[in-house]
């Protein structure tokens, strides 16, 4: 005989408390059953119950309702179709029912924050908006719940993370990551979420690096996640101070106790002047009146902005001057002792006194890097491959200073420790005609080999003279058009463009809906295959050099052109652009900036703005690039790379490159070691004569009056002071070509041509990808110029002539370049090579 026994949980509720809905559990066996009442006359919308299980019992197979469960807590949502219980009514004949593990009752029941029962106090006002995290294993899932009347338009989750987690493969939402800050926004089926709904049965959810994380400070809305009002932080505790001078004075305290949102400074404050706003717990005022009495308290500031309480004060005199003349003595055994690529370690000898030492300072030149308490300190900001003079000086508590220290020389790492560089362009407009995607980076081989990858190009927005981005105008096809780059770009490729899961990197598709798709995706799915690589954006180029002249022009030009490149490119502000986009959706993309300006001072592209200032102006914006990109490293504690493509002509350097002052900012010169001779598209350049475009060294036989070659080339850069550490030489993965070649004795080498061999593209004669080169030429016998260090081929007499760099000229290009003690070698571009062509130049730079 079977036996079931009925449990009633829920009985009428008590006479005295409010009408509200009530929910009664019955145990059938396993299965568990809640039947809402609403004792109301008018009907009630928008319901959900919190119960709890004994350890171990778990809830499943739910029938007219949804849940969720984590830990012992269980959530029950019901469908659409119950969520509103009738006047006077309830649930039945379609109440929601669950499966337990075991046949037991739940040990406390909600419903809508009031006891299901309807016991005890009413619950307070119900948050309008709140977000419910649950986990399984590694992947979390938020629950969006709108608690009011009207439908909620849009939302969006930000939730910080532990330190080195990550979170990825977001399902119906998409997801940006900015150091521990996570963004989580919608996809476009749950944007919205009605009246008394859930985003169920189409909840964000994604996958964290570790299982056992968990989010924190999670905010909806920017509101709180579970509703409740933000809490302030709390005031700093034991303000005192350790250290003070004639003029200074420092602080310390005791780091505050958060409220609901993360602590980011403090605010230092003399009296009511606010004096400086810190990041820790320490601070040095300066600019004090010596012999003067000073007040400080110090606030404490949440991410919001919102300020503590302040802090006991503590009273401080400045010390009188004229208690002590006498200076301390000089520093003593300056030495270095270690170095990164942007950073320099120092020690010294202390200074005596007879008051004592309140400082020391560090300088580099005669401009102040660091005062600190100790003999040790680490000079950061420093451009790689570069040697800095450095001295120290001692101050006493009275400001008395001391007489430098002997000057010590020590120079920066490289940027590539223990090797080389190897720098590969990958064109934006690759995936259409060459078919050529960033999964191919992977297929080949070549990702694996690679140190940099540089993004071609990013625009200058020729009205408000800033970055560029988001626009889908394309160019005209007419080389010569001074308009050609006006307003181009292409957001499509960048971002907005699904790939499918044979173009995926990680062989999953986009469904179309994520924020971030296209190129930059698969650049992130890239980097995440391979961390030693780094991805910059390349800004200008042939096409997009115009208006670089303007936004260097003036010093606000150039701070307003340089911010905005950061804003979009590094910390991934991206504009929205067919529902992809927004801000921090392309935040971790990109490591750095090339700088691509063809050229300062000197011819480019038909109708590029060109001035005599711009060789100035051009050192000015990359020192205004470097200042910046430094200053975000203040707050990221990640070091941005500044790498320009530079030219080969002498007479293009002298124009608009001081070379000196430029490598103290600078962290790689890729110089141009391509084009040097070749016919345009629309035969412009050189169409009558043939000759090498990437020879190694001057060719003999040049006719032409000044000789071009990568010798010649790299020579300029080391005349100038140039460490050959920050130089990389290019290589062609194209061909140049001539069509109706004479022979002329040398195989057409310098011979008479009439124009540009057909291309790969129609629209680029005179061009081939160095694997279409050899597959679509036919009988173009490979001949090596063996002085020159080039390599051509020519199809016989009256026929076609191509240069272009194979595996012998890059086997000989490196052991060159290594001789010479170079970083390495910079590609243009990736989509000529089938990984032939970078496996040669893999093995050569690993070979002794």
């Amino acid at each position: 005989m079977l036996l079931v026994l009925i449990v009633a949980v829920a009985m009428a509720a008590p006479v005295n408390a409010a009408a509200r809905l009530t929910a009664a559990f019955t145990l059938t066996g396993n299965q568990g059953k809640f039947v809402v009442s609403n004792p109301n006359p008018t009907a009630v919308t928008g319901w959900s119950i919190i119960f709890d299980l004994p350890s171990g019992v778990t809830a499943s197979n739910p029938q007219n309702a949804t849940i969720t469960q984590t830990g012992t807590k269980v959530k029950l949502t019901p469908a659409f179709y119950i969520a509103t219980v009738r006047a006077n009514g309830n649930t039945d004949p379609w109440s929601p029912t669950v499966n337990l593990s075991s046949a037991v009752q739940p040990t406390t029941c909600t419903i809508n924050g009031a006891n299901c029962d309807g016991s005890g106090d009413p619950p307070g006002p119900e948050a309008p908006v709140v977000a419910e995290y649950t986990a399984t294993g590694s992947r979390g899932k938020f629950v969006i719940a709108n608690n009011t009347d009207t439908t909620l338009a849009s939302w969006s989750i930000t939730f910080d993370l532990p330190a080195g987690v990550t979170a990825s493969n977001a399902e119906n939402g998409t997801i940006a990551q900015n150091g521990r800050t996570v963004t989580l926004t919608p996809a476009h089926y749950n944007t919205s979420v009605g009246a008394r709904r859930t985003t169920e049965p189409y909840s964000p959810s994604f996958t964290l690096s570790s299982a056992s994380a968990e989010p924190a400070n999670c905010r909806v809305n920017d509101v709180r996640c579970d509703g409740s009002a933000d809490t302030a932080p709390q005031a700093p505790g034991n303000l005192r101070s350790p250290v003070k001078t004639t003029t200074t004075v420092s602080l310390a305290w005791d780091a505050a106790t958060p409220g609901s949102l993360p602590i980011t400074g403090y605010n230092v404050y003399a009296g009511d002047s606010l004096k400086t706003t810190v990041t820790g717990t320490s601070a040095t005022i300066t600019g004090l009146t010596p012999n003067t009495a000073y007040s400080f308290t110090v606030k404490t500031v949440d991410r919001k902005g919102t300020l503590s309480p302040a802090s006991s004060a503590v009273s401080v005199t400045t010390n009188n001057p004229s208690d002590d003349t006498s200076p301390p003595s000089v520093p003593g055994n300056l030495r270095s002792t270690g170095s990164t690529s942007s950073s320099v370690s120092l020690a010294w000898n202390a200074s005596t006194d007879n008051t004592g030492i309140a400082l020391y300072h560090v300088y580099v030149g005669d401009t102040l890097k660091a005062s600190v308490t100790g003999t040790t300190a680490t000079v950061s900001g420093l451009s790689p491959s570069t040697e800095y003079t450095f001295t120290v000086k001692a101050r006493d508590y009275y400001d008395n200073l001391s007489n430098p220290s002997s000057e010590l020389k020590a120079k920066t790492g490289d940027i590539v420790a223990n090797g080389y560089a190897r720098v590969g362009y990958f064109v934006q407009w690759g995936i259409y005609g060459r078919q050529y995607f960033v999964k191919n980076l992977d297929t080949t081989g070549n990702a694996a080999k690679l140190t940099h990858i540089n993004y071609a190009f990013g625009n200058v927005d020729p009205v408000n003279k800033t970055c560029l981005h988001g626009v889908t105008k394309g160019t005209t096809s007419n080389p010569q058009d001074p308009n050609q780059g006006d307003g181009a770009g292409d957001a499509e490729a960048d971002y907005g463009r699904p790939m499918s899961s044979a173009q995926s990197v990680d062989g999953v598709a986009d469904t179309g809906w994520e924020k971030l798709r296209g190129n930059y995706n698969q650049l992130k799915k890239l980097k995440a295959k391979y961390p030693q690589l780094k991805v910059l954006i390349s800004l200008g180029g042939w096409t997009y050099s115009k208006y670089f002249s303007d936004v260097a022009a003036t010093d606000a030009a150039r701070k307003k052109f340089v911010s905005s490149c950061i804003d979009i490119y590094i910390k991934g502000n991206l504009p929205v652009y067919n529902g992809a986009g927004g801000p921090g959706t392309g935040a971790g993309i990109f490591d750095g900036i090339d700088l691509d300006w063809e050229w300062p001072g000197a011819e480019g592209h038909p109708g590029n703005h060109v001035s005599p200032a711009d060789k100035r102006n051009n050192t000015l914006l990359i020192e205004e690039f470097r200042k910046q990109l430094d200053a975000l490293t203040e707050t990221t504690g990640k070091r941005y790379d500044l790498t320009a493509f530079t030219p080969a002509d002498p007479a293009k350097i002298e124009a608009g490159w001081e070379l000196a002052e430029v490598g103290k900012s600078l962290d790689i010169f890729n110089i141009q070691g391509y084009d040097f001779h070749g016919a345009g598209s629309d035969n412009s350049w050189e169409p009558n004569r043939t000759g090498h475009q990437g020879n190694l060294y001057a060719d003999t036989d040049d006719p032409y009056p000044f000789h071009f070659s990568v010798e010649n080339a790299v020579q300029e850069y080391l005349d100038a002071g140039i460490n050959p550490r920050k130089l990389t030489i290019g290589l062609a993965y194209y061909g140049r070509g001539w069509q109706n070649v004479t022979e002329g004795g040398k195989s057409g080498e310098w011979q008479a041509a009439q124009g540009a061999a057909p291309g790969q593209f129609q629209e680029e004669a005179g061009t081939r990808g160095y694997s279409n080169l050899l597959q679509m030429v036919p009988n173009c016998t490979v001949k090596h110029d063996e002085q020159a260090v080039a390599t051509y081929c020519y199809t016989g007499n009256n026929g076609q002539w191509w240069t272009f760099d194979d595996a012998w000229a890059i086997q000989k290009k490196v052991a060159w370049l290594k001789s010479k003690n170079l970083l390495g070698a910079m590609i243009w571009e990736m989509s000529g090579d089938t990984g032939t062509l970078t496996t040669a130049l893999d093995n050569a730079l690993k070979a002794p």
